[in-house]
């Protein structure tokens, strides 16, 4: 939950900034191309998940919600996935409000595929229209996750972690 809430500030910095921005003349620039580090590399699959959420942000102006997984040769890695579990059903059931974005992001795609879910089981359709899904993973697990997402509305994108 610490690491969660460090990644959600750190967004939300970088959000700041962009703000804080929007006076000076608008400056186009390529969408850069990002890689995904290595498989046990925690800190880098940190960073590059909000990397990818902050290009993904579109129209989105709220802070992101970022899921993350640890590699599954961390030694906790059973507790800190139950508690992500936890805490995006919590939030998906309470209800997300259009103009927000939930990513989701783990060099471990198939237990994220395995905690989207069973964090959306219980979505009514239609009723996410206006959020913004992202999941972050193996192509394999795409069309498992797009077909859990799509019946509630949100707009899904997939980024293959490559």
């Amino acid at each position: 939950m610490k690491n969660t809430m460090r990644v959600l500030l750190a967004a939300s910095m970088v959000l700041a900034v962009t703000a804080c921005k929007k006076e000076e003349a608008p400056v186009v620039e390529a969408q850069q191309a990002l890689v995904a580090p290595a498989k046990d590399d925690d800190a880098g699959w940190k960073k590059y998940l909000q990397a990818v959420a902050v290009q993904n942000m579109g129209n989105i102006t709220a802070s992101p919600f970022l899921y993350y997984l640890p590699p599954a040769s961390d030694p906790e890695f059973a507790a800190k996935y139950d508690r992500q579990v936890e805490s995006a059903t919590t939030a998906i059931g309470r209800g997300i409000q259009p103009g927000n974005m939930l990513a989701f992001g783990s060099s471990n795609s198939a237990k994220m595929a395995d905690l989207i879910e069973t964090g959306f089981k219980d979505v009514q359709a239609d009723s996410m229209k206006g959020v913004r899904v992202v999941f972050i993973g193996d192509a394999a697990d795409n069309a498992r996750v797009q077909t859990i997402v799509k019946p509630t509305g949100a707009d899904y994108i997939f980024v293959e972690a490559k």
